[in-house]
């Protein structure tokens, strides 16, 4: 009988949580979402105001029929602005907003960190190492039916990524400072998160790394809910 009713529950709450007409994603990523878009409250108010403000620019460039680029940006392009750039495009297929594409860039190229790697595999993403140079190409898979991402480290003005008609979203303090102004770019906002390198080669680092995982998907996540809405 308890576990009739825990199977009720869990049924109830999937039903509460996943938004009508909806793209599926790999089902781990899946269950991952399903967590992460119930705790929306847990976003403070001013964040969820630099939120929106992002997701009314996709809102206005989608209903024009163009393109809405977003570029995460954070020093090192090796940990946050990675992780933000796939939780955005999984957050777009999830609600089904199309005409939407992610990069990521740094000031500098670095390294897909291996530790940001391993944190986002765990919450059920297909992440492959292409090659095994200093900075590999990883390709990265978030929905049997989606595009996958090609994910390695470079500066956010590369050629691979848009140089005009863009938003440019610091997700780092230090690179806010130190590009007070991106050529090309439409919109300029920060939403600044922790480095969870802070706590590298420490007892913390595996928690680290996963609740800044959490953070961004979170915030991403509702992002697009409010783009949806």
């Amino acid at each position: 009988m308890k576990t009739l009713s825990l199977l009720l529950i869990l049924i109830l709450s999937n039903a509460f949580t996943k938004p009508e007409n909806s793209n599926r994603l790999m089902p781990k990523v899946e269950q991952y979402v399903n967590q992460v878009t119930s705790e929306f409250s847990q976003i403070p108010g001013e964040r969820q105001s630099a939120l929106k403000e992002i997701a009314g620019y996709v809102q206005s460039k989608v209903k024009s029929g163009e393109t809405a680029k977003l570029t995460f940006i954070c020093t090192h392009n090796s940990r946050r602005s990675h992780i933000s750039q796939i939780w955005a495009q999984a957050a777009a297929h999830y609600y089904g907003i199309k005409g939407v594409e992610t990069f990521s860039g740094g000031t500098e190229a670095t390294a897909f960190n291996p530790r940001a790697v391993k944190a986002m595999q765990e919450t059920g993403l297909e992440i492959k190492k292409m090659n095994d140079s200093s900075n590999p190409v990883y390709e990265v898979k978030y929905a049997e039916d989606a595009q996958s991402l090609k994910a390695y480290s470079k500066v956010y003005d590369a050629d691979k990524n848009p140089t005009r008609d863009f938003a440019a979203i610091m997700t780092c303090s230090e690179a806010d400072k130190n590009c007070p102004f991106i050529p090309g770019a439409n919109l300029r906002i920060p939403i600044p998160y922790e480095d969870p390198k802070a706590f590298d080669g420490t007892d913390k680092e595996v928690q680290a790394y996963r609740e800044r995982c959490e953070q961004i998907a979170r915030e991403m996540f509702y992002l697009f809910s409010q783009v949806r809405n």
